[in-house]
This record gives structure tokens, C-alpha cells and sequence, in this order.
């Protein structure tokens, strides 16, 4: 019975968090539309201002090609890390805004922050306030009720199989099972993803693309270094969606992992030392941690049975500590 209310509070908790993502979900599709919409006259000015410049810098210097001042003029907007870099020099090539939109309130609403692009326009400004403002907290609660959701599945039932099937105590199940669970996470969230780095960056060095992926997951900022400066617009917007991908969901492991660690008995002692017993006294016990010794027992004996001196039933006296032959009983007669 209490296994099946159990799963049916997991159940409502899944439906619950669903309706939660798919409201967070429309939230963030309107901040990308908003954002391309209020910025679009403003980039539509900066292109024409381009434009001008351009027409006007050829006709003044005939000896300069066209197609050449168009690659320094990329290579210059690229290199400067803003907005203005998806105004190529080519009126006929045109950057994705809604992607850039969705990108930039991906990296805002996790407070990772972008290193080139912000909002320009007076609306957008105002409207970036109001938006971070109910978005951000959003955010964070939504990656936290993830998170518990996956705590179950990560990290109580692992650890229940090695108290189960290893015969390791609660304390020590713990903190093996966050071992491996740190490193596994050091491996899929920054080792591979930087050797995949190398990979498509041939002049990364190791190093470069680690520290990439650690300042991206750390919401520092974008790493310094851009990846895909010279890829072409289609390979930039899926570097942008595979970029947000894996934001969201290291995000989301690294909580998890907090979370596992508080698990171990020994990290929640020292975090008592700092929090008080106040927090740390009931919060998280977990049964196995719970012993019943036999010296905390007293010989005082219990009454099974109410005193009446007018009955003539047999009175028998239990002690709560049995010994290995029984219980102890005496019985009273009444005279």
C-alpha cells in the first residue's frame, strides 16, 4: 500500500513537472519572438548603415573588390564578439534572428550570461528587465523540481542495491556511489565534451576546450574563445541549440549531484557543524542509519495488562529487552 502511494505521488509529481516545462517552454519561445520582433527595426537600420558604408568605402577606393572587403568586413564583426556580427557585408545573406533570440534568453535565464549579444533597443531593454525578472527564478525552481525527480532513480535506488546486494551500510553505500557518480559526471560533462571540441576545433589545445566547457557549465560566461568562428550560419544556429542542450542538462546533473552528495551521512555531519541541529536533526535521516540497541533499554518492566485490585486475572509483566530464550514474564496473583 505504501509502495503504491508512493508511485502514485511520483506519477502526479511527473504530470505536475510536464505542464511545467511545456509552460516554461512557451515562456521561453516568447521571449525569442519578442526579441526579434522589438530588436528588428534596430538591426534593420544597422544593416543599412552597413550597406551605405560599404557601397560608399568601394566607390571611394574602385581598386578594392567586393568580395574581398566582404570577407575582412565578416572577419572584423566576428572578431568584435556583438550583435552586429551576423550583419555580413552580403545584403543577400541573412543570419537566423529567432535562433540568436532563443540563445540569448537561454544563456540570460540560467544566468550564464552572453559575451556578444544584448539587448539594444530602449523596449528591449525594458522588456529584458521585467522578463529575467519572473524568468530566472523560473528557471531554478524548474531545474530543482528536475532534479528531485531524478534523485529517486539516480541516487536512492543505486544505493539501495548496494545496501541490498553488496551488503554495504547506508553510510558507506552512500559515499561510494557518489564517488563513481562524480567521476562519471567529470567524464560525460567536460572530458568528452572537450575532446569532442578538439575534434571540430583542430587548433584547440585540450585545455582550451576544457576550460570552455567548465566556464559554460559554471554560468561564467561563454569560455572566451568562440567556437565556430569561421563555420557558415547553418553549423553556427545547431552549434547554438547543441550549445543550450547541453547547458541545460549539465545544469541539471550538477544539481543532481549536489544533491547525492548531501546524501552522504559524513558531508551532513560537517554540514551541520556550519547549519545547526535546528536544520540537520530529522532532515534527510535515512532508516539504515537508525539502530536499536539493547543498552538503551530499561528493565523497568510494562504492564500488559491494566491493575485491578478486584480482577482475578493473572497479571504477567513483559520486559521490553528479551533475551535470546524469551521474554521475561512474572505473574501476580491477587489474593
Amino acid at each position: 500500500m505504501a509502495q503504491l502511494g508512493s508511485s502514485l505521488g511520483l506519477l502526479i509529481q511527473a504530470n505536475v513537472f510536464s505542464c511545467l516545462a511545456f509552460c516554461y517552454l512557451l515562456f521561453t519561445l516568447l521571449g525569442g519572438v519578442v526579441f526579434t520582433v522589438v530588436e528588428a527595426p534596430l538591426e534593420k537600420e544597422l544593416r543599412a548603415e552597413v550597406e551605405q558604408l560599404r557601397r560608399s568605402f568601394l566607390q571611394e577606393n574602385p581598386c578594392v573588390e567586393e568580395r574581398e572587403l566582404s570577407e575582412l568586413l565578416g572577419r572584423a564583426l566576428s572578431a568584435r564578439h556583438s550583435r552586429e556580427a551576423v550583419l555580413t557585408a552580403d545584403a543577400g545573406e541573412k543570419h537566423d534572428d529567432f535562433i540568436s533570440s532563443l540563445y540569448f534568453v537561454i544563456l540570460t535565464l540560467t544566468t550564464m550570461g552572453s559575451d556578444s549579444d544584448s539587448p539594444k533597443s530602449d523596449e528591449a531593454k525594458l522588456f529584458f528587465i521585467f522578463y529575467c525578472s519572473l524568468g530566472i527564478p523560473s528557471t531554478l525552481f524548474l531545474l530543482s523540481v528536475l532534479s528531485n525527480l531524478l534523485l529517486p532513480v539516480v541516487t536512492h535506488s543505486p544505493v539501495h542495491h548496494l545496501q541490498t546486494y553488496w551488503g554495504l551500510p547506508y553510510s558507506r553505500a552512500a559515499l561510494v556511489h557518489a564517488s563513481v557518480l562524480s567521476v562519471l559526471v567529470l567524464l560525460l560533462l567536460f572530458f568528452l565534451p572537450a575532446l569532442v571540441v578538439c575534434t571540430v576545433e583542430p587548433d584547440w589545445s585540450f585545455l582550451d576546450a576544457f576550460f570552455s566547457c567548465f566556464v559554460i557549465l559554471s554560468t561564467i560566461g561563454e569560455g572566451g574563445k568562440s567556437l565556430g568562428e569561421s563555420w557558415g550560419p547553418l553549423a553556427k544556429d545547431t552549434l547554438k541549440l547543441l550549445t543550450t542542450w547541453y547547458l541545460l542538462v549539465g545544469l541539471v546533473v550538477i544539481i543532481t549531484l549536489k544533491d547525492t552528495v548531501l546524501q552522504v551521512p559524513r558531508v551532513r555531519a560537517v554540514m551541520r557543524l556550519f547549519s545547526g541541529l535546528q536544520h540537520t536533526e530529522l532532515e534527510g535521516v535515512h532508516l539504515g542509519e537508525l539502530t536499536l540497541s539493547e543498552d538503551n533499554c530499561e528493565e523497568e518492566p510494562q504492564y500488559s495488562q491494566s491493575i485491578c485490585t478486584i480482577s482475578s486475572t493473572p497479571l504477567q509483566l513483559m520486559s521490553p529487552c528479551p533475551d535470546f530464550q524469551g521474554p521475561r514474564t512474572s505473574t501476580l496473583k491477587s489474593t
